[in-house]
């Protein structure tokens, strides 16, 4: 059984910093690809940042390039969000995921954790 547990979401003014974690257990983390997700009521799943097995490649949608970065730490099973000039409009629920990714479709991932809010004020 994968189990994937969030933590880091909290309330922020604009243009400050957020760092997001995923622990991950039941599996070795090394042999997955990651991603991060993120929802706002009413509205599809969002693809936000992946990051190949191995940490070489990583990948952002166009909205967060240059203000986030997703990194992770095999040895650790964590996968982390560090997100830099946060703005009201990142506000949502934000999800990690595991599986056969890479990619910017939620079908690419078999295992999802239970999300943890970030919420932006102006």
């Amino acid at each position: 059984q994968v189990q994937l547990v969030e933590s880091g979401g909290g309330m922020v003014q604009a243009g400050g910093s957020l760092r997001l974690s995923c622990a991950v257990s039941g599996r070795t983390l090394s042999t997955y690809p990651m991603a991060w997700f993120r929802r706002v009521p009413g509205k599809e799943r969002e693809f936000v940042a992946a990051i190949t097995s191995g940490g070489v490649g990583t990948y952002y949608a166009g909205s967060v390039r240059g203000r986030f970065t997703v990194s992770r730490d095999n040895l650790k099973n964590t996968v982390f969000l560090q997100m830099n000039a946060l703005k009201p409009e990142d506000t949502a629920v934000y999800y990690c995921a595991a599986g056969r990714g890479p990619g910017r479709t939620p079908s690419n991932y078999d295992w999802w954790g239970q999300g943890t809010q970030v919420t932006v004020s102006s």
